[in-house]
């Protein structure tokens, strides 16, 4: 599952990609639709896509979609209240942010922080970047403990 960015991929359709996942996230948790037909319909109705890094956008989503219960598993003893109590935004941006630590390791941590960060200022409450931070600071130094180690030297 884990595939390095391909040559003809800028990061900024990694970040238009991210981006239409926090949508895509959004909608599966509000419409309550498959994941395959929440994917199509953003492939045929949303131009954004048409710069995004469809291969990635398809992964994560997918990759979200198989992995939630694991991905929850890390997420829900790091929370201050019920997941389902979070921001569905938030929950969005936390579950693609935990995906990427736990599966793209090719990733830097800091990158998947600030991407994030960057996420919740675009889409959350005024202070969700905040939170998403501490959330996926937290996560990052149990997940990625060999990658800060190599950081702190």
């Amino acid at each position: 599952m884990q595939r390095p960015m391909g040559k003809n991929v800028s990061k900024f359709a990694r970040v238009r990609a991210r981006r239409s996942v926090v949508q895509a996230l959004y909608q599966w948790g509000m419409a309550e639709k498959p994941m395959a037909e929440i994917i199509r319909e953003f492939e045929k109705d949303r131009t954004e896509l048409n710069k995004a890094d469809i291969d990635y956008f398809r992964e994560i989503l997918r990759g979200i979609e198989i992995h939630l219960e694991e991905l929850n598993s890390h997420l829900v003893p790091l929370l201050d209240r019920p997941l389902k109590e979070i921001d569905p935004v938030e929950n969005a941006i936390l579950h693609l942010g935990m995906y990427e630590l736990l599966y793209r390791l090719e990733l830097p941590w800091r990158v998947v922080l600030n991407e994030s960060i960057e996420l919740a200022k675009m889409f959350g409450a005024e202070q969700s970047h905040k939170y998403v931070n501490g959330i996926l600071d937290k996560a990052a130094r149990q997940i990625r403990t060999v990658e800060l180690a190599n950081t702190a030297n």
